[in-house]
């Protein structure tokens, strides 16, 4: 029950924090300079036809008007239609949330992975030569741009090797596309998230580790005639994951934002090159409803968490 009501106080927190970030954004998008009805129809577009699409829209209503209405239609299941393409928001981002979550996925698995191979090794060379260098490796990655290494690895691996395919993915949901086919569309980007995500990971486990080992329970398993192997393995490592996660948790903002620019850069069909082409053209509905799942998203990786943090230590967490 203690678990259930910390996982409740939680998901209070977590919804009061999504309406907070829904306000803001719905502030600042609407006090942006511009009009999507000018990006509908032109610059050229007469007075007349003007009001009559702001009018359709719902844009000469007073903002508060907008906002409590956008709650209304939400508490309907509703998100609103785009303006660019007019289509229900939800039904657009559906099309394209497979995509990122393909993605996302995929490159925080293979990113946790590394990091725990690199900051494991770090951790335990910590003050040698081999952690020296790893760390060197981890700081001048971390210092890297997504943006920048994405196009290196376009300039690379696509337009001088032609491994790899620099963009052109449609859809995971297409039936004529493999599944080799979506790999190697998938490959850069992934590689370039993987970038972005392994450093921090990894710099934060070595870190825990490091410390993990200079404590007084290791030195007494040793005392005892434990061997390291064993020392690392049953106690250095579970209680060096605990703040693993917990960074993992705290960074998933970052990796889907770092994720816009990579979608972006790749022209990968996800919420994040969807985000970038509705706030082009203003696109007001679409904007709010991606912020809204990427919220959710984010609230539901840290709710994770939190609990994978309560059953690697249940003094901590919920319990």
């Amino acid at each position: 029950m203690r678990i259930l009501g910390g996982i409740g106080r939680k998901l209070g927190s977590a919804a009061l924090s999504l309406a907070i970030l829904i306000t803001l954004t719905f502030v600042l998008v609407h006090v942006a300079p511009g009009s999507p009805v000018y990006q509908i129809l032109g610059p050229k577009a007469s007075p007349a036809s003007i009001r009559e699409l702001n009018h359709a829209l719902g844009l000469d209503l007073p903002f508060w008007h907008q906002y409590f209405r956008w709650w209304l239609d939400l508490a309907h299941g509703q998100l609103g239609t785009s303006y660019s393409v007019e289509r229900p928001v939800g039904s657009l981002i559906v099309s394209y949330e497979l995509n990122t979550l393909a993605l996302q996925i995929v490159s925080l698995v293979a990113s946790l992975l590394i990091a725990f191979a690199l900051g494991l090794a770090h951790g335990v060379f910590y003050d040698r030569t081999p952690g020296r260098i790893i760390g060197g490796v981890e700081l001048a990655l971390y210092a890297m741009p997504s943006f920048f290494s994405g196009t290196l690895l376009i300039l690379l691996f696509s337009m001088q090797l032609g491994w790899f395919p620099a963009g052109g993915l449609e859809n995971l949901r297409l039936a004529h596309q493999t599944v080799a086919s979506n790999a190697l569309h998938m490959a850069l980007p992934c590689v370039t998230i993987v970038l972005l995500t392994v450093p921090v990971l990894s710099r934060y486990f070595a870190q825990s580790v490091h410390e993990e080992l200079g404590r007084d329970y290791v030195r007494s398993a040793a005392a005892r005639g434990a061997s390291p192997s064993r020392i690392l393995l049953h106690h250095v490592i579970r209680n060096a994951l605990r703040p693993l996660v917990t960074v993992l948790g705290l960074s998933l903002p970052s990796i889907f934002a770092g994720g816009v620019v990579v979608e972006t850069v790749f022209s990968y069909p996800g919420l994040g090159w969807l985000l970038w082409r509705s706030a082009l053209a203003q696109d007001y509905p679409v904007l709010i409803g991606i912020v809204l799942v990427i919220g959710i998203l984010t609230v539901l990786g840290n709710l994770l968490a939190d609990i994978v943090n309560t059953l690697l230590d249940p003094r901590t967490g919920y319990a």
